[in-house]
């Protein structure tokens, strides 16, 4: 079956960055907009970036400008670039996957999701 696997979360300081990779397995990639999900402990699940098949990218606004969303389609892998990092981006991120031409933000239209990685920015 699909499978979607995060790696790169991890601890660091205000002002840090990490880099994401989710890579993909038993899927029509390069088909699929991609994004990433983040849920902070006892908050909803909230979109945070998206970029489909023809690398359209879209952002929520509290990362505009500090996080970069990117695809590898020969490696099946989405990444996301996460730099002047704060504590309020603490939470567990999760990528997902949806067979969709344009850009989605809404979570219950995502087709598959990974298992999420921790990331925790301290100040």
């Amino acid at each position: 079956q699909v499978q979607l696997v995060e790696s790169g979360g991890g601890l660091v300081q205000a002002g840090g960055s990490l880099r994401l990779s989710c890579a993909a397995t038993r899927l029509a990639f390069s088909n699929y907009a991609m994004a990433w999900f983040r849920q902070a402990p006892g908050k909803e699940r909230e979109f945070v970036a998206t970029i489909n098949r023809y690398r359209v990218t879209d952002y929520t606004h509290s990362v505009k400008g500090r996080f970069t969303i990117s695809r590898d389609n020969a490696k099946n892998t989405v990444y996301l670039q996460m730099n002047s990092l704060k504590p309020e981006d603490t939470a567990v991120y999760y990528c997902a996957a949806d067979y969709e031409i344009g850009l989605t933000y809404t979570a219950k239209e995502y087709d598959y999701w990974g298992q999420g990685t921790q990331v925790t920015v301290s100040s």
